[in-house]
């Protein structure tokens, strides 16, 4: 049970910080090789991702993009392109949380939000999924959250971004069925990140207490689950979105 990846090379995005490094880093101790997508190139970045891929005996590629910028998306896709080998999994973690009423969210806000949360995973996925059909199987993850579920004020942009991912999940999965390839998605809830240590004590307060599990939830938990779908355990999981939230309800 200690090598569920073993063989498999799969692509992360938002692996510098996060629910990303810590899925990367997982993902390295189950022996995936990882094409590991980041913003920016980065020295630590480097070095960690060095270090893990040699006390795990797994090769790991860093790829660098911006989410906001499609010509470097291109780009690094073509690296992985050029890699030549299968890809056995696409995990979209990377993208942003933008906070403001609905009154107070200019159109060209909502855009910019969707283009990160929604439009470049969609792009991610189209040249990621190519590859996967070449070979007849691949399982891809879209990282959603609660609120593309149950909504929340204050959110709306993120919300309806995450929400158009959910929505994409099912169609995907619909259409990439018949080739092999699972799609699904997970909507984390509170879980301990740099934006939720961000979060005024009595607003993190408050969320926390909505869960059923009196607490935030870690990367660590978040990442054991992308493990399972991206894994041979989930064979016979597609078109879902699994809420990893304490039981917020």
């Amino acid at each position: 049970m200690n090598e569920l990846l073993k063989g498999k090379n799969v692509v992360v995005t938002g692996c510098l910080r996060g629910i990303g490094r810590t899925t990367m880093e997982i993902f390295a101790k189950h022996k995936a090789n990882i094409f590991a997508c980041a913003q920016h190139k980065d020295v630590e970045f480097e070095e960690f991702i060095s270090k893990l891929s040699v006390d795990n005996n797994i090769l790991i590629k860093p790829i660098y993009f911006d989410l906001s910028d499609y010509d470097a998306i291109k780009d690094g896709m073509k690296q992985i392109i050029s890699s030549k080998v299968q890809i056995h999994g696409l995990v979209n973690i990377a993208g942003m949380v933008y906070n403001g009423l609905f009154h107070m969210t200019s159109i060209e806000k909502m855009k910019e939000v969707f283009d990160i949360d929604f439009f470049s995973q969609m792009y991610i996925t189209q040249y990621v999924s190519k590859i996967m059909m070449k070979h007849n199987s691949g399982s891809i993850v879209n990282i959603s959250s609660i609120t593309g579920i149950d909504g929340n004020a204050g959110q709306l942009a993120y919300s309806a971004a995450k929400a158009a991912l959910i929505g994409s999940t099912k169609t995907l999965s619909i259409e990439l069925g018949a080739s092999g390839i699972r799609v699904n998605a997970i909507a984390p809830g509170v879980i301990l990140t740099e934006m939720t240590k961000a979060l005024p004590e009595d607003k993190f307060n408050i969320l926390v207490e909505k869960s059923k599990i009196p607490r935030a939830g870690s990367p660590e938990e978040v990442a054991k689950v992308l493990l399972y779908l991206i894994s041979d355990m989930s064979v016979y999981v597609t078109g879902q979105t699994i809420r990893i939230d304490g039981g917020i309800g």
